[in-house]
């Protein structure tokens, strides 16, 4: 039955009546199931909020939780000349702490190869032909690396196009052509070849692969390769320089593990005495990265603070009517997780010589955060002073109170934290839990409204049932006045 205009027939306020009454069902339960999805609505963000900022903090320490990040060696380079940086250096963890003497005496480099002066067969400029008739090709190559790539020379070709193919190939490992115009009539123009193959042996091999006697002019060889035509006018060489004034070589510029654990660059060749003659030696340092570290502890210090700080804002209780409490006021895991984090902050790594965070300077306050204090509150220096001489005197060892596998600092929270903020961790299955809930709560919205709309029916059909009665009571009763009035 359709839902009808009431009170037309009565004149009774009957359609406002039915309002009030179908008001005065839904006000209870329809503020009931709003209070649940906002409370759900803030414990979802909330535990949302909380799991981010926990797998920001899981990330931090997953960092501390090796060695390599925490162990760190740090090269430092004093040159005897400021105009001259001879070398870069890197040093591994496993690095001995030591200075040594380095010089750099001579660049690797690779092999260069120029075609002859134009009066000795060669080109007058770069737009003679490379071949005059029929086609072959040319094997670009370095033997000892087994790198090599193939031209193609057709007739007519100009020495400027062969450049531009060999500069455009993609098979090129690291040949560069180009023409120098030497300007006089005897020298004509030069095609010049530079390999970036470095090391002593790795001369560039450019293979004439038919034997065609025009091609004898960019080739350093026959197909046989026994023949020999051009020949590098400078041969790829080793780098060379000395350690604590042993001789040493490398094929490339870097100079990898010669010194155990370091690794070094050469950029320049040493600069030398006043006598011209004398190499000079740079003062390779290898010590510990002690400000490294001391960035990382302080990181990690600023990270667990920014967690604690966080809980400690959804868990609060406002202090007045005017302050909301936070989304996760007196929540038990909430707190439950800051209390966990703090156990293990204050426990013991027998692992370490150190024994606990409080060696290095790292201690939690009042209000559970880390901090390194200035004050020598205990009598034993401050924390400053802790930090400081631990990284003098204990170095590795500071990395063994967060690395150890049992009782590491870092390796604990990483497992502590992952817990709650993996898929199926804690968080997240409240999480799901919550979202489930509101899920629900929708299906209960669905089935009120339902509820309300057959009430709202139920009302209707009775009042209207009224206002017909009504309404037929008030026709009689006109009709009856009428009727006496007329007698």
């Amino acid at each position: 039955m359709s839902i009808q205009s009431l009170g037309v027939g009565s004149g009774l306020a009957l359609d406002d009546l039915v309002s009030q009454l179908i008001d005065a069902e839904r006000a209870p339960k329809q503020q009931r199931l709003d209070a649940k999805e906002e409370s759900l609505d803030a414990q979802i963000s909330g535990v949302g909020q909380l799991k981010s900022k926990m797998s920001d903090f899981l990330d931090s320490v997953d960092k501390l939780r090796s060695d390599f990040n925490l162990q760190g060696r740090e090269p430092t380079i004093d040159n005897p000349d400021e105009n001259v940086e001879p070398f870069t250096a890197e040093a591994a963890n496993s690095a001995v702490k030591a200075d040594y003497q380095v010089a750099i005496n001579r660049l690797a480099s690779g092999s260069r190869i120029e075609s002859q002066n134009a009066v000795d067969g060669g080109f007058t400029s770069s737009n003679d032909s490379v071949l005059s008739a029929g086609s072959g090709s040319l094997t670009f190559k370095v033997n000892t690396t087994g790198d090599s790539f193939n031209i193609n020379v057709t007739a007519g070709q100009t020495l400027q196009q062969l450049a531009n193919a060999i500069n455009s190939s993609e098979d090129n490992f690291g040949v560069n052509a180009s023409i120098i115009a030497t300007g006089t009539v005897d020298g004509g123009a030069k095609l010049v070849l530079t390999s970036s193959t470095t090391g002593d042996g790795n001369d560039l091999v450019v293979v004439n692969n038919n034997n065609l006697a025009d091609l004898d002019r960019v080739s350093t060889t026959d197909s046989t390769e026994t023949n020999t035509y051009l020949t590098p006018v400078v041969s790829a060489q080793n780098a060379r320089a000395t350690i604590d004034g042993i001789a040493v070589e490398s094929t490339t510029n870097e100079f990898e593990n010669t010194i155990s654990g370091v690794s070094f660059e050469a950029t320049a060749v040493s600069a030398k005495a006043a006598d011209g003659i004398t190499t000079l030696a740079s003062k390779l340092t290898i010590g510990f990265d002690t400000q490294g570290l001391d960035k990382k502890i302080r990181d990690f210090v600023d990270n667990f603070n920014n967690l604690v700080k966080e809980i400690g804002t959804l868990t609060r209780y406002g202090t007045s009517d005017l302050e909301e409490d936070g989304a996760l006021a007196g929540d038990f895991m909430a707190r439950s997780i800051s209390s966990g984090l703090s156990n293990i902050i204050a426990s013991n790594v027998p692992g370490s010589a150190l024994g606990s965070l409080f060696a290095i300077g790292v201690e939690l306050n009042d209000d559970g955060e880390l901090e390194i204090s200035s004050d020598n509150e205990y009598g034993i220096g401050s924390g400053e002073d802790r930090l400081k001489d631990a990284l003098k005197d204990n170095y590795d060892e500071i990395a063994a109170l967060f690395t150890d596998s049992e009782n590491g600092v870092a390796a604990r929270l990483y497992s502590y934290t992952k817990e709650y903020t993996t898929f199926s961790g804690l968080l997240s299955t409240r999480e799901r839990s919550m979202k489930d809930e509101k899920d629900q709560l929708g299906t209960e919205r669905e089935q009120f409204e339902l509820r309300m709309s057959s009430f709202e029916q139920i009302l209707r059909d009775k009042y209207l049932n009224l206002d017909l009665t009504v309404a037929k009571l008030n026709s009689t009763g006109s009709a009856l006045m009428a009727s006496l009035g007329q007698g």
